[in-house]
């Protein structure tokens, strides 16, 4: 027995040794036309892919897996050989990813997952808004048993991400080719790796400050399996936390107690040798960044760095650089530093928003002012013009005469019909009459006295050609017309009784 598991053991040091120091021929780039692409769901690998496989000693319809390093901002996918050891044949560049490193835990928090999610034939989806995706899976047990919740978390093409990962379409189109035909070949379900960067000793050295870094911890033992093994480890949770390649006697309850669990001889005494070596480059690691923090960017930086990309694409095109190249690495005295300044740079923003409210309440308090003292000066200078015409005498108003504004009248009075025995005038009645003046009242006055001095004089002599004639008995004279335009002169001779009628 002893025996075996040092066979197995050494089996599995030689075949980390070797995968650590080998060299594979990847390719980034794709060699997909994607205007010539008649079909995207019925893609074919090309030729020189299908030729890598071969050369690699894997079988076109082999299974694969798919392993993702936020950080870089990378997508590799593995295909198992025919001795069912995976190797990496593509190492795609991710053209964009949303948020931070660290786990998605809510809807909406734009947090590209992170964990081990299996996928089947139903994660594929052809009519996807975004050419086309295959679905996370998330939340997993994982996931749901720390209630993180969310949807529709995918990888996609357009090169346009909220939560996902997102490709080029000539790179999905490919993508989505390998998993359907590993599909095809059998394979129930592909497994996705999803990092926040390579499990080394010197990068979880560089993020130990990290809030997310006792999460990182439990990854990482998934993905120490799979480079000691390169097999994806078989994943379990329970307690909520994951666990990999366990043998237990009970199921796993993913929010329950974890069972008595055993992992196998030749896999522990692996990790035994291989956790020696990573404690020793741990220390190293942390010599090296000692007093140091690694400042993680924000997504806004880490496409500001990409920002030419951009230009002459269309707008949903957005991709986003990586957390390495926006990163910094800063000593403790730098952020003390950066903080200090990024304090004042607030506080400056603040005063001068202060004053500026300041200055506008100001503004308008003087405005205020001035519409008061410009009607106070209006007052003034009105009052000044008001008293200046009153001294010149100008606008006094009129002293009211005896009635003024109406002219008298004078009109006999009609004798009534019964009365025809009599000829005397019955008495005068005066009626005044609107819109004379008081200065042709007066006139009317003084021509009237006129009249009346005459009356009382002797009756005029005759002159040479002319003769005075006195006027008709029981005649009134009254001021003409022409002495007197403004009057109504009424004349009315006495009418002859009817007994009378022998006079003339």
């Amino acid at each position: 027995m002893r025996l075996t598991v040092l066979a197995a053991v050494s089996l599995l040091a030689v075949a980390a040794a070797g995968c650590t120091n080998e060299t594979l021929d990847t390719f980034d780039k794709v060699d997909v036309d994607i205007t010539k692409v008649s079909s995207k769901t019925n893609y074919q690998l090309s030729s020189a892919v299908l030729g890598k496989l071969s050369s690699m000693g894997i079988d076109r319809s082999s299974p694969m897996m798919l392993r993702i390093f936020k950080e870089e901002g990378r997508l590799e996918l593995w295909k198992a050989d025919r001795a069912n050891r995976f190797k990496l044949v593509r190492n795609y560049k991710i053209c964009a990813w949303s948020g931070k490193l660290g786990p998605k835990m809510k809807e909406g928090d734009r947090q590209a997952p992170e964990g081990f999610y299996p996928l089947s034939k139903a994660n594929m989806n052809p009519n996807s808004s975004y050419y086309l995706a295959i679905n996370t899976g998330y939340p997993n047990a994982f996931d749901r048993a720390n209630k993180a919740s969310g949807t529709h978390l995918m990888i996609h093409g357009a090169c346009s991400s909220s939560g996902c990962y997102s490709m080029t379409d000539e790179q999905m189109v490919e993508i989505f080719a390998f998993a359907r035909d590993a599909f095809g070949g059998g394979q129930s379900t592909i497994q996705l790796q999803a990092f926040p960067f390579r499990m080394t000793a010197e990068n979880m050295a560089r993020h130990r400050d990290n809030p997310n870094i006792e999460f990182w911890k439990m990854l990482k033992v998934g993905y120490d399996h799979f480079e000691l093994t390169k097999r994806p480890p078989e994943v379990n949770v329970c307690e909520k936390k994951y666990v990999f390649n366990q043998q237990a006697d009970k199921p796993f309850s993913p929010t329950g107690a974890c069972p008595a669990m055993t992992t196998p001889a030749g896999l522990e005494v692996a990790l035994g040798s291989y956790n020696k070596t990573y404690a020793a480059a741990y220390a190293t690691a942390m010599r090296k960044y000692d007093g140091t923090v690694w400042v993680e960017p924000s997504e806004a930086q880490r496409k500001a760095i990409v920002a030419d990309q951009r230009k002459g694409r269309e707008l949903a095109y957005a991709p986003t650089g990586n957390s390495l190249d926006a990163g910094k690495l800063m000593t403790a005295r730098e952020i003390a530093e950066q903080k200090r300044k990024a304090e004042e740079a607030e506080k400056r923003k603040v005063e001068a928003a202060e004053r500026a409210v300041r200055e506008a309440e100001q503004a308008k308090l003087d405005a205020e002012q001035a519409k008061i003292k410009e009607a106070e000066a209006l007052a003034a200078d009105v009052a000044a013009a008001k008293a200046a015409k009153q001294a010149e005498g100008k606008d006094a108003l009129p002293v009211p005469e005896e009635n003024p504004g109406v002219a008298v009248v004078e009109k006999k009075e009609e004798k009534p019909f019964w009365k025809f025995w009599t000829d005397k005038a019955a008495p005068r009645k005066v009626e005044p009459v609107a819109g004379a003046t008081q200065e042709t009242q007066q006139q009317a006055k003084a021509e009237a006295g006129t009249q009346t001095l005459q009356k009382e004089q002797k009756p005029a002599t005759e002159t040479a050609g002319q003769r005075v004639e006195k006027p008709a008995e029981g005649t009134v004279v009254l001021p003409t017309p022409e002495q007197n335009p403004e009057v109504q002169v009424v004349e009315k001779k006495a009418e002859k009784p009817f007994w009378k009628f022998w006079q003339k």
